[in-house]
């Protein structure tokens, strides 16, 4: 048996079953669509780490994973005009429409988005003062998810925070839960993401976490944040 895969029996973590190129396709596919199918049910989750991020005035930010832009919205107008909020996204249709959205808020000029890979963030070291990730975490694949973290710690600068809400495999599994992940193991094509271990990853990438919670959505959802430590 591989690490990898002795790693993923041990944690009990589906893979990810779709390549990046598929899961670009699919976001593609629902970007017109994705406020129709997750915000409703996504938001209160969102705007509880958007809380604890606690944005300021100035300060320049990363969004991992910015969909249709909803979090950018709000971030954009935290860190003010003399702030800077950053976004990549895996789909140019999900970054069409978040500046779509930023556009019609007059806030485009405190927004800079690219399309790209967060497992290579195209920042400089130390940059950021803060990251937030939502929904998107669970997206990448077990093996890949140390490699976007690392490279959190390295954008990030000393006593920066992360805050990451993501579907989790805290806690029991019900019918929902086992539900999801059923459906993620036979239709990837459907439901490309799958419930992971929020906090774990982000220690084992040597942050420091300062406040955890898992709550209920239709299944786990674990909002984290944490710090990444001086030096």
């Amino acid at each position: 048996m591989s690490e990898r895969n002795a790693s993923e029996k041990e944690i009990d973590v589906l893979p990810v079953f779709q390549t990046k190129n598929e899961r670009k396709a699919y976001y593609n596919k629902i970007a017109p669509f994705y406020d129709l199918l997750a915000e409703r049910s996504e938001r209160a989750m969102r705007e509880a780490g958007l809380a604890k991020l606690a944005a300021l005035p100035g300060e320049r930010l990363l969004e991992i994973g910015f969909g249709t832009g909803h979090c950018l919205v709000e971030l954009a107008r935290a860190v003010g005009p003399q702030g800077k909020v950053y976004g990549i996204d895996l789909s140019e249709n999900m970054l069409a429409k978040a500046q779509d959205l930023l556009r019609e808020e007059n806030l485009q000029g405190r927004a800079e988005l690219l399309c790209g890979d967060a497992e290579h963030l195209p920042y400089a070291d130390g940059t950021m003062d803060g990251i937030f990730v939502s929904f998107a975490l669970e997206l990448f694949d077990t093996s890949e998810i140390p490699c976007v973290l690392a490279e959190c710690r390295r954008v990030l600068r000393p006593g920066g925070r992360l805050v990451v809400v993501g579907m989790s495999k805290e806690g029991k599994a019900g019918l929902m839960s086992r539900t999801f992940e059923w459906t993620h193991q036979h239709f990837p094509n459907l439901l490309d993401c799958r419930p992971i271990y929020v906090r774990r990853a982000l220690e084992a990438a040597d942050f420091r976490i300062v406040d955890a919670e898992v709550e209920k959505m239709w299944v786990p959802v674990e909002i984290v944040k944490a710090v990444k430590e001086d030096g």
